[in-house]
């Protein structure tokens, strides 16, 4: 079995910042790419940024420049670093992850999502 679990949403006024945290746990033997996800209401849920297991980073256009994707292999762990939020930064965020198993089997896996919300 394996779980992501997100931490780190909350309210902050345009122009903050937040860090986003998603540790993946279970039985897990190794992880590949790792990515946040966001889903805004009404909307299509949308890639926000992705990294692979060799640190190689990928950025939806709208968040260049202001949010920061990183992992550390050793806690399992991927972050997103979000500065300069806008209100049209509001959504749920989820942690997206390619999982291979103690049972050899690859699939991935989502969290449970964490609202972030960006308003005076």
């Amino acid at each position: 079995q394996v779980q992501l679990v997100e931490s780190g949403g909350g309210l902050v006024q345009p122009g903050g910042s937040l860090r986003l945290s998603c540790v993946a746990s279970g039985s897990i033997s190794r992880i590949y790419t790792m990515a946040w996800y966001r889903q805004a209401p009404g909307k299509q849920r949308e890639l926000v940024a992705d990294i692979t297991r060799g640190i190689n980073t990928n950025y939806a256009d709208s968040v260049k420049g202001r949010f920061t994707i990183s992992r550390d292999n050793a806690k399992n762990t991927v972050y997103l670093q979000m500065n300069s939020l806008k209100p049209e930064d509001t959504a749920v965020y989820y942690c997206h992850a390619d999982i291979q198993s103690t049972a050899w089997d690859l699939n991935g896996y989502w969290g449970q999502g964490t609202q972030v919300t960006v308003s005076s």
